[in-house]
């Protein structure tokens, strides 16, 4: 097993890795909209919220040297899942090869509105 560890996504915020491959996939943790830069939550509504989280999957993905289109699995959690349709509005921005996806309400770290995880092929 390798992790992948990237200063360009967020920092774990628990005993966990940002991701770990294993043959030639790639498990990453569930990615919350956390500014990197700051190790703070976003402020904002869903829109701005699921963008961040987005970034930080892209981020995860760019450090294990692949990219969106090699994610084959998502799971998406809301706080609220009134949120779908605005969710879903920005999800697709990145996930344009529409990987198999779960989404369910939750509660979620640090009061988010939402977190995606995702397995990759490498």
């Amino acid at each position: 097993m390798k992790v992948i560890s990237t200063k360009t996504a967020p920092a774990a915020i628990g005993p966990y890795s940002q991701a770990i491959v294993t043959g030639n996939l790639l498990y990453a943790s569930g990615q919350i909209p956390i500014d990197p830069a700051t190790g703070n939550l976003v402020s904002g509504d869903i829109n701005a919220q699921a963008e961040q989280a987005c970034k930080n999957v892209g981020e995860i993905l760019k450090a294990a040297g692949i990219s969106f289109d090699k994610v084959v699995k998502t799971t998406c959690f809301l706080a609220d899942i009134k949120d779908f349709a605005a969710f879903n509005a920005i999800y697709e921005k990145y996930f344009v090869s529409k990987p198999a996806r779960s989404c369910v309400q939750a509660s979620l770290p640090k009061a988010a509105l939402c977190e995606i995880e995702v397995i990759a092929e490498l």
